[in-house]
């Protein structure tokens, strides 16, 4: 038989004047020593990758350059909203590339939202912006990280999977944007894809509430009542393994973790404050409802350290093993 075709995982390498080019870089080689079936083609200013000389030649032969030229020159650690046409061209290149198959997934560095907006390009974040170009009416932000075996006692390695319903929005507005369809679509999403991409056959889904003990019966909020638990109901009807909606301080108990394939949270804060205080920078954001597999670092810009040499390129490494093996996970079982 033919020896399959290598991977070929694309990393947008975000803004320039942070840490994304030298975490990508770092990443990419450790990775390509890790993986002997895949190729990374970093997307962005050639001048901004100085390759190591230490660099096996096996790994030299599988990294890849797509250059991207700058429309200022790149002062480290200072914004320059010049240069913001330039952290979105890299991300509709790779977005073309995964949908034309010359990339089986895309990893992008982090950007910094303010600066894109101050060039008068409008932008929430990565997610809505890849929802936006793929035609998809919504899409499913969810964080996902290793546990240890041990950690809070549990008794084997798991994986902490964190979604959200709403993502990048004020909390005030979060209630009001809360409705029974979105909670229902959002549950459907990160069941679809825990199944097709993540190779889970009946995934266990546990859901927040928004309200302090959920609700408290209705004397705290009725969003419990009247919204979130008919759309958990819904979803249960459709053969969906999910139950709640459980207090946001008590749902992330060590019992479930040992249980629990995903916790979906209704905002941005209420699931990641947690998740990133166990997962200590290691995580991975991935973007579930999409027609191409991206997944992301769960840190920004660190615009302080760029260029010091101190950034810690491990979620960079965690987004591209989970790239590759949703990737794989694709090849083997194509939909």
């Amino acid at each position: 038989m033919p020896h399959p075709a290598p991977l070929n995982l694309a990393i947008t390498t975000g803004e320039p004047a942070g840490i994304g080019p030298e975490v990508s870089l770092s990443a990419a080689a450790t990775f390509l020593a890790e993986q002997e079936d895949v190729e990374i083609t970093l997307l962005g200013a050639s001048d901004l990758f100085p390759i190591p000389k230490h660099l096996n030649p096996n790994v030299l032969a599988r990294l890849k350059f797509e250059n991207v030229e700058l429309q200022s020159p790149v002062q480290v650690g200072i914004l320059n909203s010049d240069n913001a046409a330039y952290v979105i061209k890299l991300l509709d290149l790779a977005l073309e590339g995964c949908k034309q198959q010359r990339f089986d997934a895309m990893v992008t560095a982090p950007v910094q939202k303010s600066v894109i907006n101050d060039a008068g390009i409008p932008f929430f974040g990565h997610t809505e912006y890849l929802a936006q170009h793929c035609g998809v009416g919504q899409v499913v932000m969810m964080l996902c990280a290793p546990l240890p075996k041990g950690f809070l006692g549990i008794k084997q390695a798991r994986d902490l999977r964190v979604a959200l319903v709403t993502t990048h929005i004020p909390l005030q507005a979060v209630a009001a944007t809360l409705n029974q369809s979105l909670i229902l679509r959002t549950i459907q999403i990160v069941a679809k894809d825990l199944q097709d991409r993540f190779g889970i056959e009946n995934p266990m889904i546990r859901m927040a509430g928004l309200n302090p003990h959920a609700g408290e019966s209705g004397y705290l909020g009725r969003e419990e009542i009247e919204v979130i638990a008919p759309a958990i109901k819904e979803a249960q009807s459709l053969g969906i393994a999910v139950s709640g909606p459980y207090p946001g301080d008590t749902m992330f108990d060590p019992i479930a973790l040992e249980k629990v394939d995903a916790f979906i949270a209704m905002y941005h804060d209420q699931g990641l404050a947690p998740f990133k205080f166990v997962t200590f920078g290691g995580g991975v954001n991935v973007t579930l409802g999409l027609p191409v597999i991206r997944t992301s670092v769960d840190h920004g810009t660190a615009l302080d350290i760029a260029g010091s040499g101190t950034a810690d390129s491990g979620s960079m490494l965690q987004a591209l093993r989970l790239a590759y093996q949703l990737a794989m996970n694709q090849r083997r079982h194509p939909q």
